[in-house]
């Protein structure tokens, strides 16, 4: 079953555009060209309007730090922050390089890793990195908010079981974290 989760995950990606930009070892991200759902207001004062081209962040699951049975501890947390630091410092050298041939105003995404209504640990690393961090608003309603949940769900369970511990089907939070370009060749670049 994890075999086919993995395969359907595979055909997502590749209707929606998600690619490899780097194979550089740690990376743990992946991108995806799009348009700003929705007008963003960044940690830097810059403005991105509905529409205006972005790029998406998605996590390479296959490269992410397994956890152990009792879920995340220090040394994953670790490990995972030094990955996130590389894959920044890679979408830097990437845009850097002119790969993208847009204007991109900003790079952010969605995750369920943050819980949206816990100001802890998570949050505020993403916040030491740079990006805001926004509530999702949630644009498919409650019906598809389910099938988010499920197919999230399902990728949780497939990639890194161990990270189902602490969470509940139909209970995930959704959080989106953002930052603007310059921001991010600034502290990365």
């Amino acid at each position: 079953m994890r075999a086919l989760v993995r395969t359907v995950d595979g055909v997502v990606r590749r209707v929606a555009g998600v690619f490899e930009f780097t194979q550089a070892q740690g990376c743990i991200l992946r991108l995806q060209r799009a348009r700003a759902p929705h007008d963003l207001r960044l940690a830097d004062g810059t403005t991105v309007r509905k529409g205006e081209p972005v790029l998406l962040l998605h996590l390479w699951n296959e490269r992410l730090p397994s956890m152990g049975p009792e879920g995340p501890d220090l040394a994953w947390a670790v490990e995972m922050r030094r990955r996130l630091i590389t894959s920044l410092r890679e979408v830097a050298r990437w845009l850097r390089d002119g790969q993208c041939g847009e204007d991109i105003r900003a790079i952010g995404g969605v995750t369920v890793l943050l819980d949206p209504a816990d100001e802890g640990g998570g949050q505020r690393l993403m916040r030491r990195l740079g990006f805001a961090v926004l509530p999702y608003p949630g644009p498919l309603g409650r019906f598809g908010g389910v099938w988010e949940d499920l197919y999230t769900w399902w990728l949780m369970w497939a990639f890194n079981a161990a990270t189902l511990r602490h969470r509940r089907l139909l209970r995930l939070r959704r959080t989106e974290v953002w930052i603007s370009t310059q921001a991010l060749l600034e502290r990365y670049g």
